[in-house]
């Protein structure tokens, strides 16, 4: 079979790896490194490892080994980001393993099915209070439950999810989706209070006689800006307006609505527009496309759907149905810098999206809790606050917002918290070393072509809230497990067993891997040349 180019590296490597003589210097071992996909999830999820499972057709045991670490694969399968897919290794062969289509596809399955994951300790007769019902309070109440602890989330609005519920639009996340896993996560024991605004943290944590608190409450409060505007109630901001539209209540924008900022929320914001019926949507950005903080998909996907994205602008002025922007240059260095070039345009409605800040003041009566001018609390590397007892995670404290990275800090809270609760630090063993492409020695797959989801068109999407993107069947999430590259891990393809010449390893039986018997060995490092996933390297003989 064809294989791809050597890489140089591992040609020197192997040259001065190779240990036959008449006295070996070098033996194989078998080893365990580090994914890129596993390495780049936020949620640590051990992406690799599922995978297996799903090629196999195993899809409940691929499910319980997601379910350790992620609660809402289903969601996840829609929302994240994958960067798992950004670094998939494969991208340099033909395209990277569609991660999140297989994830939802597990996640799908899981509901419809009903399972149920398993709790991994007997109770501990604790109790911990969870502020915020979003992605990342969830998560450390799913956590937590697992752990064994008795789990109480107060959540200050009429339904759990957070942003997820109020800030994500229902064409990319459907709401039963969403509910049924959080059910699952109430099934399992924590208990969600709604309608329950925390005020006094340290009166509601004796209240309750809870042991520990974990404080997730999101970022809701949009960030403003001056903008002489004579008409303010044609002028939103994209989180209200956002929750209204979810809630059922959506606003009148009018026939013309201009979106002023350049993120993920914005992109949102003009799409739930024209699924309002706004003939005319444009997205105001005072910086030019690559230096948007949107993900380039979703512009793409805006301007299939009719948004019109102006780049290089600026709100200057808003009355009546005009509105007057500046044209902007950027500086070397990407700033924008203005132009004294002006231009009016028509719009009914001017919808605020220039982020968002967490109304976290209330923790600011807790000694030795550190909480800077945009809401966000300080956290140690254990996602501890300075008031002993007390964590925080998610979008309020600085980091990345994202639905992945809410859910990440509530696993890791969770087990900080369990290691505080139990006076047992939790202390994570140190990653394995990463496989980088250079590492691999692959032969030439010609017949693994991704399995694209299917998706409604720019016009047919515009029209309503439906999801826009198909899941996979289960064949067809099958098929994409198996482009998985299964980097750094041994996944029994023989290559080594059948081309050792002297015999040396041996095969105990499936999913009992390979052993070496070590007086036929020459060292000769025939197998590590033929290990496509580097999962076998060289190890000098002991002295």
């Amino acid at each position: 079979m064809a294989r791809q180019p050597a890489d140089m590296t591992r040609a020197v490597d192997l040259t001065a790896e190779r240990g036959a003589g008449p006295v070996r210097t070098r033996h194989p071992e078998w080893l365990d490194l580090l994914p890129p996909c596993n390495h780049a999830c936020p949620a640590g999820e051990d992406i690799q490892a599922w995978l297996a499972l799903a090629q196999a057709g195993e899809y409940r045991q691929a499910w319980d080994v997601l379910m350790r670490d992620n609660p809402l694969p289903g969601v996840h399968g829609r929302v994240c980001y994958h960067p798992c897919e950004d670094a998939c290794n494969r991208r340099e062969l033909d395209a990277p393993v569609g991660i999140h289509a297989v994830e939802r596809c597990l996640g799908d399955m899981a509901v419809r099915e009903g399972w149920t994951p398993r709790l991994d300790g007997s109770p501990s007769g604790r109790r911990v209070l969870v502020v915020g019902a979003g992605p990342s309070g969830l998560s450390a109440a799913y956590h937590l439950t697992r752990l064994g602890h008795t789990v109480e989330i107060h959540e200050a609005g009429p339904l759990p999810g957070g942003m997820m519920h109020f800030g994500i639009p229902a064409y990319r996340l459907p709401r039963d989706g969403l509910l049924a896993e959080i059910a699952r996560i109430e099934r399992m024991g924590a208990r969600i209070v709604l309608n329950h605004r925390v005020t006094d943290l340290a009166a509601e944590k004796a209240d309750g006689r809870f042991d520990a608190v974990f404080v997730a409450i999101g970022a809701h409060i949009s960030r403003h800006v001056d903008i002489p505007a004579r008409d303010a109630a044609r002028v939103l901001d994209a989180a209200g307006y956002l929750r209204g539209v979810a809630a059922g209540a959506p606003p009148l924008l009018g026939r013309r609505v201009v979106v002023y900022g350049g993120g993920n929320t914005a992109m949102d914001a003009a799409r739930t527009a024209r699924r309002l019926g706004a003939d005319e949507t444009v997205i105001v950005y005072r910086r030019d496309r690559a230096h948007m903080p949107a993900h380039a998909f979703e512009a793409d996907e805006a301007i299939e759907e009719g948004v019109k994205i102006r780049w290089l602008t600026t709100i200057k002025d808003f009355a009546g149905h005009t509105l007057t922007v500046e044209r902007m240059d950027l500086s070397p260095d990407g700033r924008p810098v203005p132009t004294g070039e002006f231009e009016t345009l028509a719009a009914d409605a001017v919808v605020l999206a220039l982020g968002q800040e967490t109304d976290s003041g209330f923790l600011r009566r807790l000694h030795g809790v550190e909480v800077k001018a945009d809401g966000t609390v300080i956290v140690g590397p254990d996602m501890m606050t300075g008031a002993p007892g007390v964590f925080a995670g998610g979008d309020m404290v600085p980091s990345e917002r994202t639905v992945t990275v809410a859910v990440g800090h509530g696993k890791l809270a969770a087990r900080h918290i369990d290691g505080w609760l139990r006076r047992i630090p939790h202390a994570p063993s140190p990653p394995p070393r990463l496989v980088t492409w250079p590492m691999l020695n692959l032969p030439v797959f010609s017949d693994a072509e991704p399995t694209p989801q299917k998706r409604l068109q720019g016009a047919a999407r515009a029209a309503g809230f439906a999801e826009i993107a198909a899941g996979l069947s289960e064949s067809e999430a099958r098929r994409e497990a198996q482009r998985c590259l299964s980097c750094g891990r041994c996944f029994e393809c023989d290559n080594c067993f059948a081309a050792c010449p002297e015999g040396a390893i041996m095969k105990p039986g499936p999913g009992r891997f390979y052993r070496l018997v070590a007086d036929r060995c020459t060292g000769c490092a025939t197998c590590y040349e033929q290990c496509p996933c580097h999962a076998i390297e060289m190890q000098a003989e002991a002295e």
